[in-house]
This record gives C-alpha cells, structure tokens and sequence, in this order.
C-alpha cells in the first residue's frame, strides 16, 4: 500500500524552514516523513548542512508523524553513537523512528580524514556497525573488536519498541547482500523493470516477507483538495514529496 511522505532535505533548506514545511506537510495529510543525514550539501549553491539528529528532535515533538534517518555509521558517528540516539529518540516517541543504514558518501564521511575505502570494504564496515547496533538496542554489553572497536558498551536508555534497522540500496548486488540482516529494504526512484530487479534481489538474499519502500521525489505537488488524515503507523513510507 502507497503511504505518501514528506522528505527532509537537510542539504538544500535551513532546519527552521524544514521544521515549519514538515508541520504544514502533516496538516496536508501527509503520512510519514524521512530526513537525510549531510554534514556537506551536494553543491555550494545548495548551501545547508543543518544536523539532522537533534533536528529529528523537535520535529517528532512538533508532529506526531513517524520519521526515518537515513545514516552511515563507521565514520563519522561511532555505531554505539548511533544506536545511542536512535535509542533515545525510539523511547521518548515509541514506534516513530527508524534508521536506514548505507555504507555512506565521501562527501559526507570523508570529514574524519580515514581513507575512503572501496565499496566491498564499506559494506563490511557497514556490517559490522549493524551487528553492534542490534545488540546494543537487544539491551547487550558489547565488546567488538575488528573494522570499528567498542569496549564494554551497554545502553542504559532503552526504547520499549524496536528500532527497525532498514537497509538502503540501489543496485541489485547490495540489495541482495543486505537482505540477510535488514529489517526492510528502502531504495530509490527507478524504471519499474530495475525497481523489480533490486526488490528481487531484497528477497532472495534473505529479505522474503520484509517491507520494500521505494522513494520517489515529486516537487511543487499542490493537493487540488485536502485528503482524510489516516493514523500514522511505523510501516515505511513508500513515496516522498520534496518541497
């Protein structure tokens, strides 16, 4: 079923612009919404950066809309990080927070100075980060030693409903790969034909019975009358409206 969503673009708008966009989205009907995670914008004439983590804050406290993040973990946030906020955020607003976890962008991560690795080491990476995340918010002490290092770590600060641990692709390969540990799939805009082939591959490599979320951008939508509110549940938005 098509849940229509708003997408916050933290690279392109100001938080207090997105803030007030993403409330008028709710009073539009609009179901769900899902924010990007930029330390830089795309290009200099984009021009925002806004950190989306504690924007979520006072968005989830403003509306009562469910929210996905969409974050790399391993580079510039430490997975304990990560799954610290999330957990957080998953306990003051139950059922309305989810992550989507991807091996992440140079533009983004490379801020930390690490070498930018190939993808097949970003995935591992990735990987890593997803175990350490899960047992964390499962309530365990972890201790992890390997691509990323944790000692001794243990949330204190649980949310009652689990935090759904989405993976994002948009080849087939990675969809594939990620079906073995992703709570859902959520990927973008394709031609039909490509867009069956990834969610395919979702469940072939595990992902059979998941949910499978596709982000479609559409700009200046003008609703010619004001749909019915419905109530938001936890399920992933299948389409997104940028402003």
């Amino acid at each position: 079923m098509a849940r229509f969503g708003y997408h916050v673009s933290h690279e392109q708008f100001a938080p207090a612009d997105l803030l007030r966009w993403t409330k008028m989205a709710e009073e539009a009907a609009f179901e769900c919404a899902m924010s990007s995670d930029h330390f830089r914008p795309w290009s200099e004439r984009q021009g925002q950066s806004g950190f989306a983590w504690s924007w979520l804050g006072a968005a989830l406290e403003t509306t009562s809309l469910p929210f996905g993040i969409i974050t790399a973990p391993g580079y510039r946030y430490h997975p304990a990080v990560v799954a610290q906020g999330a957990a957080t955020l998953g306990q003051m607003y139950p059922g309305r927070i989810w992550l989507a976890l991807g091996s992440g962008e140079a533009i983004n991560e490379s801020i930390t100075g690490m070498p930018w690795p190939e993808k097949q080491e970003r995935n591992a990476r990735l990987l890593e980060c997803v175990h350490v995340i899960r047992a964390l918010l499962a309530g365990e002490t972890v201790t992890h030693r390997g691509r990323v290092s944790v000692v001794e770590a243990r949330l204190y600060t649980r949310p009652e409903e689990p935090v759904m641990l989405v993976g994002a692709a948009v080849t087939e390969t990675t969809a594939e790969w990620l079906g073995s540990w992703a709570d859902a799939l959520i990927t973008v805009q394709a031609e039909p034909e490509q867009l069956t082939k990834v969610i395919e591959a979702f469940r072939r490599g595990g992902g059979q019975g998941k949910p499978s979320s596709c982000k479609w951008r559409c700009h200046g939508l003008r609703p010619k009358r004001r749909l019915k509110p419905r109530p938001c549940t936890n399920e992933l938005p299948m389409r997104s409206a940028g402003r």
